[in-house]
């Protein structure tokens, strides 16, 4: 039996612990069309999971530059405030698995691609007090899929990598989080995402509990399988 403990648990925000991708997406569409931009799949690369700025910067390269970044980044900004603030919704199994891991003392960090104001309306939503602390877009150097959240959480929990778990829902914060050393559990939301060393995929937060989130620090590998788990694809 390892003696690692499990330390701290860092959430994904959107499309993780709360029903905003949906609303991410939206914005993104409803911009895009405005720009006379007809979104595929193939900007799904581009858009989930990463931040504003990354978004914006993929729509004025699709316009050919005929719009500016920033302006399209304020306008994306506003436009997914507005939906969050109206429509945010815990996904099932979020407030659960954090009132678990309250109740048991362990810490956790909110790590999140959007804009601070998102972030504040979601912590207000979910409620803040079972956040040890917060990382929005803008707060680090670089954001997802780079590594810098998940190393500036880590710092402000004063916890190591390799005692911490990361639940994450798209490829590019699954990318920042194991680029900053940090376990895995992903619960997909729109892309698909393969299990891998130190990485499970589970359908959702409902198949998530402490002794697996143990287990997965404890062995520095995946849990054994489990009801909810993927296989390979």
């Amino acid at each position: 039996m390892s003696s690692t403990a499990l330390r701290a648990v860092l959430f994904d925000m959107d499309g993780t612990l709360v029903d905003t991708e949906r609303l991410w997406l939206r914005a993104v569409e409803e911009e895009a069309l405005g720009l006379g931009i007809v979104p595929t799949d193939a900007d799904l690369a581009f858009v989930l999971g990463r931040a504003i700025d990354d978004s914006a910067a993929h729509l004025a390269a699709r316009s050919a530059g005929r719009t500016d970044p920033a302006r399209i980044g304020a306008s994306l900004e506003q436009r997914f405030t507005e939906l969050v603030r109206r429509q945010v919704v815990p996904l099932p199994g979020a407030v659960e698995l954090l009132t678990a891991l309250g109740t048991e003392g362990i810490p956790t960090a909110l790590v999140s691609a959007s804009p601070r104001p998102v972030v504040e309306i979601v912590l207000d939503a979910l409620g803040r007090h079972w956040f040890t602390t917060s990382v929005a877009a803008g707060e680090t150097p670089r954001t997802k899929p780079f590594p810098d959240p998940y190393q500036a959480a880590l710092a402000r929990l004063g916890a190591g990598p390799a005692t911490c778990v990361a639940v994450e829902d798209s490829p590019a914060g699954v990318a920042s989080a194991e680029a900053a050393g940090c376990a895995v559990v992903a619960v997909p939301s729109l892309a698909a995402i393969a299990p891998a060393p130190r990485r499970l995929v589970l359908r959702g937060l409902p198949d998530i509990d402490l002794a697996l989130l143990r287990h997965l620090v404890g062995t520095g590998d995946s849990p054994l399988p489990r009801p909810g788990a993927r296989g390979e694809a």
